[in-house]
């Protein structure tokens, strides 16, 4: 399972063979912080839009730089290792900027996944993934389910 946790030049090569062979790389990315339903079902999701399902994972501090100060709730090292838990997820690279597109440009995926709540004009990365004759696919979300949802339900329960 740790061994599908790559730093970004780990996984460039390793993902050499593949792209060579013809497989699709499919990329996603976000923060993955408290995995619920809506995550799991977007992740078997994005898996089926290609061969192989490369997760983006915002770090501590790129997830401190977008959402609330007291995020992310579970650190990096533990989201990664429960998406490499799951069967759909392929690879995990954890990227510290606020936005994944060095990591896109780096990767240059087949497809590009992003929840259907995403504009497309605003998809970090559509153009590029396009330019290069690649696809972009906006995956529905789960309504009513979202990770603040969770924290804000329990913070109504207990606090």
């Amino acid at each position: 399972m740790l061994s599908k946790i790559l730093t970004l030049g780990d996984l460039r090569k390793t993902l050499e063979v593949p792209r060579k062979s013809g497989r699709r790389i499919v990329f996603t990315n976000g923060c993955f912080d408290l995995l619920h339903v809506g995550h799991v079902r977007y992740l078997a999701a994005a898996r089926e839009e290609g061969d192989l399902l490369v997760v983006g994972l915002n770090s501590d501090a790129s997830v401190k730089s977008i959402k609330e100060k007291n995020r992310p709730i579970l650190p990096e090292r533990q989201r990664a290792e429960v998406l490499a838990a799951l069967r759909c997820v392929d690879y995990v690279t954890i990227f510290d900027q606020p936005d994944p597109l060095a990591v896109i440009r780096a990767l240059r995926p087949d497809v590009l996944v992003k929840g259907g709540d995403w504009p497309e004009d605003r998809i970090i990365g559509a153009e590029f993934v396009s330019r290069n004759g690649g696809r972009v696919v906006r995956v529905p979300v789960v309504p009513d389910i979202s990770t603040s949802r969770i924290i804000q339900r329990i913070r109504e329960l207990y606090c």
